[in-house]
């Protein structure tokens, strides 16, 4: 189970690292940036593919821990 833990969690850290430069847009705010923070972007093809498989895997992590915690 700790092995399927840290498969799971070093998936998770590749495909966190995948995802586009949303982290761009975030900086500008402190910043100040003159950009479309919260402009209505939709995900498509490989963007939404790797948002959903994110979710999925940090779904996934959570739930081992709370078995391995209890168990």
């Amino acid at each position: 189970m700790q092995v399927f833990l840290i498969i799971i969690s070093i998936a998770l850290i590749a495909i966190v690292l995948l995802q586009s430069n949303k982290a761009e847009d975030a900086a500008q705010i402190i910043s100040g940036g003159d950009s479309d923070l919260f402009s209505q972007r939709k995900e498509r093809g490989s963007e939404l593919f790797i948002s959903r498989l994110t979710l999925v895997l940090g779904l996934v992590f959570f739930v081992i821990s709370l078995v391995m915690e209890f168990m």
